[in-house]
């Protein structure tokens, strides 16, 4: 079913699969790094019915037939020769009735599958980042494409107007040398971004498979607001509490205690009760039937194992330490995480709106510039200089509105709290009339 709903999503891509949401709904079906989470989950499952059949009673049944051909020379019975066949069956139930390392293992189950269920949500929350990344640094890449290639035609039309200037006398060679100059840079770095481009699509594909579909862009209008609340520590405390990642990295805690057991139970002693019957028939001359019904109880003590148990209490404890280290790790790099990515919502939000006033200031100094190269104020190299900046502080307001946005769901990461609604919110300032189309090939 899986590979039919691809199936479908794949060949019904070019008209559904143009914003995050629907890109999104592609992944979870053909991202293989959340299809292999999956699958560990589904095999870590498994420990539960596993470690409760330890504890359960179990049953078997054995069959056996033996063919015999006998010559035998004096005794008591003289000399004899005979073929004959035995047949035996034995049923036989057997019950652990005290095996301390077994329903500590039991007990150690709920805290395996926990674990694995927690880095389960945890790679789906992962999965939703690393798309939103993949996604936007596609729009990002076609940002800095459409601003090269607007740079090349401004420096074109520049070099245009400097050979025109120079036919007449108006200005130097060297005016000619600095456009060309500049056009020729500008159409290097086109052709440096349209190869970024090819790769930020690549790199979306990793995750969504061989779609080729227009990505929607990110319209004009995008509400800049703080976190709510607008508490650093708020978030931190939050993060502490709910991250999927150190939630398995507690129950990973709790599996080493257990193990520590588990190996000590080996200087425990073991009883385990048995009752069957046994069947058996021998064709043989003097042979005998018999049908036998039997019960037993068998007590194990050890007494020494050559320190092996002692060795493995031992290692099991040091596990148990190193996992205690990794759980204050794990705390560690999500406190800041969710610091880093609180501070980037709100620093985003004061660069969007200075990269904003900068787009202004940079078209204004262009203008100033244009108009002082006409009465002779200014060089072809400060025009120049001018329109640069005026393309970059454009290109840098765009990407600043991204990382705004990436800021806000990486702080939704920390938290364990992103979910498709809140990829929805983003979604929602995305353009599906002004779309990125894939590469040809």
């Amino acid at each position: 079913m899986r590979r039919l709903f691809l199936a479908l999503a794949l060949g019904c891509s070019q008209a559904l699969a143009e914003d995050l949401l629907q890109i999104y709904d592609l992944a979870v079906v053909s991202d293989p790094a959340l299809r292999e989470a999956e699958q560990s989950l589904f095999a870590t499952r498994e420990v539960k019915p596993q470690a409760q059949s330890l504890v359960l009673p179990s049953l078997s049944f054995k069959g056996e037939v033996t063919s015999y051909d006998l010559d035998a020379r004096g005794g008591t019975l003289g000399d004899r020769h005979d073929r004959y066949d035995t047949q035996e069956l034995k049923a036989v139930v057997s019950q652990s009735l005290y095996n301390r390392a077994n329903w500590i293992t039991l007990k150690k189950a709920d805290t395996v599958v926990a674990q694995a269920e927690a880095e389960y949500r945890n790679a789906q929350i992962d999965l939703m980042v690393r798309l939103t990344e993949a996604y936007f640094a596609v729009l990002r890449a076609a940002d800095a494409v459409t601003v090269r290639e607007a740079l090349l035609r401004a420096n074109e039309r520049q070099l245009e107007q400097s050979k025109q200037r120079f036919d007449v006398g108006l200005v130097a060679i060297t005016d000619v040398n600095e456009s060309q100059a500049a056009y020729d840079k500008s159409r290097a770095d086109l052709i440096s971004a349209q190869n970024d481009l090819g790769n930020a699509w690549e790199a979306l594909r990793a995750i969504i498979g061989p779609v080729r579909a227009p990505l929607a862009r990110l319209g004009e209008q995008l509400p800049l607001a703080p976190p709510e609340p607008n508490d650093i520590e708020a978030w931190a405390n939050a993060a502490i509490r709910s991250n999927y990642g150190i939630l398995a990295a507690i129950e990973s805690v709790n599996a080493s205690k257990a193990d520590i057991e588990i190996e000590r139970s080996g200087h425990f002693p073991k009883l385990e009760a048995q009752a069957g019957y046994d069947i058996a028939r021998s064709s043989a001359q003097y042979g005998t039937d018999s049908e036998t019904g039997f019960v037993s109880l068998s007590l194990t003590v050890p007494i020494f194992q050559g320190g092996a148990v002692t060795s493995k209490v031992r290692e099991a404890g040091y596990k148990y330490r190193a996992a205690q280290d990794r759980l204050d790790r794990v705390r560690r790099k999500v406190d800041q995480q969710v610091k880093d990515a609180f501070r980037g919502v709100l620093s985003s939000i004061e660069d969007i709106k200075a990269r904003q006033a900068a787009v202004i200031s940079a078209r204004s100094a262009l203008e100033s510039t244009q108009a002082g190269l006409e009465v002779g104020t200014r060089t072809q190299v400060d025009v120049l200089n001018a329109q640069r900046d005026l393309f970059q502080a454009e290109y840098n307001y765009l990407s600043a509105r991204y990382d705004y946005i990436i800021n806000g769901v990486k702080l939704h990461q920390a938290t364990s709290t992103l979910s498709r609604e809140v990829l929805a919110k983003g979604n929602a300032w995305l353009n599906p009339k002004d779309t990125v189309p894939p590469p040809a090939n």
